[in-house]
């Protein structure tokens, strides 16, 4: 059986926006393999100054990231799509191990297979040191709350 990951390219606005929710639920999720399933097997992906290919990259790459940036937090918004494109731009909320904290901003250009599993992932991104007042993702570790603001509301 195919891989599927609904829903499918080409996009609507209202299928790129539904996308958009689902790849912020699976990062804030934090699992690795989990996140990775949404990929094709032969991924390609520009993150800052690194490129993995391929799913067991995507799985080390993220592995890493999660161990070193502790209550993340993110919200992802919609900024354009066509076809099977779309491009986000988004905001997440960490500390590092001796708990300075950092909101990081950024943009993402996708690219979908046919069966809906992103098969490339541009992304750059900008940390900016904040202090622990100044943040303002506060929900439960795990998905954003229906009822949380996203960027646009607050400000961001």
């Amino acid at each position: 059986m195919t891989e599927q990951r609904p829903p499918l390219p080409p996009f609507t606005r209202d299928t790129a926006i539904q996308k958009v929710r689902a790849a912020e639920d699976g990062w804030n999720g934090q699992n690795p393999t989990k996140v990775a399933q949404a990929y094709t097997p032969d991924t390609i992906w520009r993150n800052r100054a690194e490129f993995p290919v391929g799913r067991l990259e995507v799985i080390e790459f993220l592995t890493r990231k999660w161990q070193n940036e502790y209550e993340y937090r993110l919200i992802k918004e919609l900024w354009a799509f066509e076809d099977t494109r779309i491009a986000v731009r988004f905001a997440y909320e960490w500390h590092d191990s001796d708990k300075n904290w950092f909101r990081s901003y950024g943009n993402e250009n996708w690219e979908f297979a046919a069966n809906g599993l992103m098969h490339r992932r541009h992304a750059s991104i900008n940390d900016l040191a904040i202090s622990g007042s100044e943040r303002k993702f506060y929900w439960p570790i795990g998905p954003r709350p229906v009822d949380h603001p996203g960027l646009s509301e607050l400000g961001l």
